[in-house]
């Protein structure tokens, strides 16, 4: 059962999803064109990233406890928001084209899409937080959705 109350730990994945995203946001690559989207799995995308956002930030299960198993997919959580935030800095160090915003990463696909999303499936885990966890598939069959089409037409 999910514990209500703030999350520090959320507020900190949500600050590391956020913070480049509004900067790609300000200068987004050229041809970069949103309004093709199939529109299911962009209300997926939105209800997922609503959700996600606010479920993050009030699991309080998600924030740090004694070590446990469980501790294992905090770890990894936090690992992939790192790789997530190593593939930004990868992003804004290139010529920012579209080519190198879907670029993959390690054999991860559209890794800016995949790492965040996996990253939040894995911190309701730790929480044992279902919502959580339900909130981010929710966000990643939306999101990954839509970015593994625009990864395939940038490479058509």
């Amino acid at each position: 059962m999910m514990q209500f109350g703030f999350s520090y730990v959320g507020a900190a994945f949500l600050v590391a999803l956020f913070v480049p995203n509004l900067i790609w946001a300000r200068h987004p690559p050229d041809g970069y064109d949103p309004s093709g989207e199939n529109r299911v799995l962009r209300a997926l995308e939105r209800i997922g990233q609503v959700a996600v956002t606010g479920l993050t930030l009030f699991a309080a299960d998600t924030n740090p406890r004694p070590w446990s198993a469980l501790s294992w997919f905090l770890a990894a959580a936090v690992l992939l928001m790192i790789a997530y935030e190593a593939c930004w800095v990868r992003y804004f160090r290139s010529s920012r084209t579209l080519s190198d915003f879907y670029r993959s990463a390690v054999g991860v696909p559209v890794p800016l899409a995949t790492l965040p999303v996996t990253s939040f499936v894995l911190l309701g885990i730790y929480g044992e937080s279902w919502p959580v966890v339900a909130a981010a598939v929710v966000l990643g069959v939306g999101h990954l959705g839509i970015h593994l089409r625009h990864a395939a037409d940038t490479r058509n």
